[in-house]
């Protein structure tokens, strides 16, 4: 066994002078020194030893191991320290080239008019409520005074998934979920994405944002809409701008209005902009539907509302003179860098 020892120190010292990265050097410790390692295996012979002989084995065995152990960290020392020296120099920073420019983020136009909107809201006295985009038939058509059938279908141009579940058409839903949840007196404002199937041009497309709003309470005239909507006007587009009301038809309101406000491009003189009429229409509006106050749980006999629906996009690009809805979606960097 004394030869084996020998032999084995050897080929270990041997081959450990062959070894350049830690990874084998790891292979070299289990392969000699590990649990199942070449002098583990040997030593396990000791029992066939004369007891004369084992404690020399025993003693040549340690100093064995112990030349291996030196040897092998040494070894580790001067590897580690050659992979730090090669990764400074692969990582090396040269501090004297340019550093890549980095451009600020800025808000999308669509989030800077939205906030714009909110604040005004906010500042008489509306919450801002969300709701799901994938939404049931019920509370986008039925509860909405729009049942099976109504030609107000037909003009939404759905996306259903199936008999009873679509994308939702309008954020009048939030209104419904809302009143079914609270009571009265309710004044919400509900912006949000919403689908319709329209072919893509300048002022068409399948994904748009809408801004709808709702109060609820006792005594609510269309006085009071008329003026949440004048403030509104004023606060967006300037305090010189006014507003009219023409007479429409909504399913869910009753009475029901288109709202206008002076042209800000010519002063309401005409132009090309807002079609020579002096005014551009940027939302409908009207009284709730009592039908639909009763769907939400609210009764018409004691409590009035009114509620307006505008879109996002289009008060952006009022507000912004953008004229193709298409920009506000595709992304071109020369494009929002101007906002």
């Amino acid at each position: 066994m004394k030869d084996q020892l020998v032999t084995l120190h050897r080929n270990a010292l041997d081959e450990l002078q062959g070894i350049n990265d830690l990874e084998s050097l790891d292979q070299f410790r289990v392969k000699y020194l590990g649990k199942k390692g070449e002098l583990t295996l040997l030593l396990r012979g000791m029992g066939s030893l004369s007891p004369e002989e084992r404690p020399v084995i025993g003693q040549m065995a340690n100093e064995v191991r112990s030349n291996i152990e030196a040897l092998l960290e040494q070894k580790k020392r001067e590897l580690e320290k050659i992979a730090l020296e090669n990764r400074l120099k692969e990582e090396t920073i040269d501090v004297t080239v340019s550093r890549k420019k980095f451009e600020r983020g800025r808000l999308h136009p669509l989030n800077i008019v939205l906030n714009e909107i909110k604040d005004i809201f906010h500042g008489m006295g509306f919450d801002i409520v969300d709701g799901p985009e994938v939404e049931l038939d019920y509370y986008n058509f039925e509860a909405l005074n729009i049942p099976k059938n109504h030609p107000a279908r037909d003009t939404q141009d759905t996306f259903y998934i199936n008999e009873n579940i679509l994308l939702r058409t309008h954020t009048s839903p939030v209104q419904i979920r809302t009143m079914e949840n609270r009571k009265p007196p309710i004044r919400i404002l509900t912006p949000g994405r919403v689908y319709r199937s329209d072919d893509v041009d300048a002022t068409h497309s399948p994904i748009f944002h809408q801004i709808e709003g709702l109060v609820v309470d006792k005594n609510i005239t269309m006085g009071d809409l008329r003026g949440v909507l004048d403030i509104f006007a004023k606060k967006m587009f300037g305090e010189e701008t006014k507003t009219q009301f023409r007479p429409h038809h909504f399913p869910f309101t009753e009475p029901s209005a288109e709202v206008d406000v002076s042209c800000a491009i010519c002063k309401g003189k005409g132009c090309r902009v807002c079609s020579y009429t002096g005014w551009i229409e940027i939302l409908g509006a009207g009284m709730v539907h009592p039908k639909v106050l009763r769907y939400g749980g609210i009764d018409p006999e004691i409590y009035s509302g009114f509620a307006f629906g505008m879109g996002l996009d289009r008060i952006t690009n009022l507000k912004f003179g953008i004229d193709d809805i298409r920009l506000l979606f595709e992304n071109d960097i020369r494009f929002l860098q101007q906002f």
